[in-house]
């Protein structure tokens, strides 16, 4: 039988999501963010699936596309879009961007703007809750393409080492930056490799994010029953470019009908139908609607907010 009420969460954070970077597109080209943007779209239902899988202690190390796993640990569009826009009223007053997220008090610990960077990171985490007896789970979020790094095999080799509590989870989209895996890996599969180390390994390429909440709490559950390191592998597709707002066809390395094929199962959709063939039109559009408002206020307090002082550059540096 379906979980109305889950459902209902999941689309309203995939909702969030959504809504909140169509609002940056819209308004990005009227130069009051001065941050790059590293969009989610299309990815969502991973970031959804997985956090909220995860408890409030659960602790999350996300990469320079950090939208969706902000917004869908911590629902706080207040902080998100001040910080888009570089004012003091952020938590990180102005001085984090897009690329550098972080909200501890909600458990998304850090976001990195450098490939890879994230991941030993996150290990040293997993390391400090195995040492302090603690139980909470630690999760890095990384691109496909930061398993051309070094320090991803390092990370993953001393987490199977020490069996720490840590998921990898490796968000996949074929590219990195604009290079296929073809013209990067010289060997066919991740998953083969990875089996290969002492650790749990799932995959999927469903954009379903009722789907994939289920396959993190097998996940969690194997993690718990195993004392080992978990491995999943999840395909989507990247609506826009690399950084920016823009989808651009033109280009030599993916094609408009590869981005139509991928549409017809766009997470957001597909919840929202779902959700539809439930009998919840009404209550979708109720939350859509307070969403929209939550977002618009919270981007108008932004652009209202003051900016950071010169002084400021001085706080919260330790050296």
């Amino acid at each position: 039988m379906a979980n109305i009420e889950l459902n209902l969460a999941l689309y309203k954070k995939l909702y969030l999501i959504r809504r909140s970077e169509e609002l940056i597109c819209q308004h990005y080209f009227d130069d009051e963010m001065k941050t790059p943007m590293h969009m989610s779209m299309g990815g969502e239902a991973i970031s959804v699936g997985v956090c909220h899988a995860l408890t409030d202690d659960d602790q999350v190390y996300g990469t320079y596309r950090s939208h969706a796993a902000y917004l869908a640990k911590t629902g706080d569009t207040d902080n998100f879009f001040a910080e888009m826009h570089g004012k003091v009223t952020s938590l990180q007053k102005g001085k984090s961007g897009s690329m550098h997220l972080a909200a501890p008090e909600s458990g998304l610990m850090v976001t990195s703007a450098i490939v890879g960077t994230s991941v030993p990171v996150a290990v040293g985490a997993a390391f400090a809750q195995q040492q302090q007896g603690k139980e909470n789970l630690v999760v890095a979020f990384f691109g496909d393409g930061a398993t051309d790094t070094g320090v991803f095999w390092e990370s993953l080799n001393v987490a199977c080492l020490m069996r720490l509590p840590v998921l990898f989870i490796c968000e996949d989209n074929n590219l990195a930056v604009h290079s296929s895996k073809s013209a990067r890996n010289g060997y066919k599969s991740i998953l083969d490799i990875v089996s290969k180390f002492e650790c749990n390994v799932f995959s999927s390429e469903s954009t379903d994010v009722e789907s994939i909440y289920n396959l993190i709490l097998d996940v969690i559950s194997k993690k718990k029953e195993s004392q080992i390191p978990c491995f999943v592998h999840l395909k989507y597709y990247r609506y826009l470019e690399h950084v920016g707002t823009s989808m651009d066809f033109d280009s030599s390395y993916r094609s408009k009908k590869e981005f139509q094929e991928w549409q017809k199962k766009d997470p957001v959709d597909l919840q929202e139908k779902k959700l539809f063939a439930l009998g919840q039109k009404r209550e979708v559009r109720n939350v859509e609607t307070d969403l929209d408002v939550q977002i618009q206020r919270s981007f108008d307090w932004a652009r209202s907010a003051p900016f950071p002082t010169a002084n400021e550059l001085y706080h919260d540096v330790y050296a």
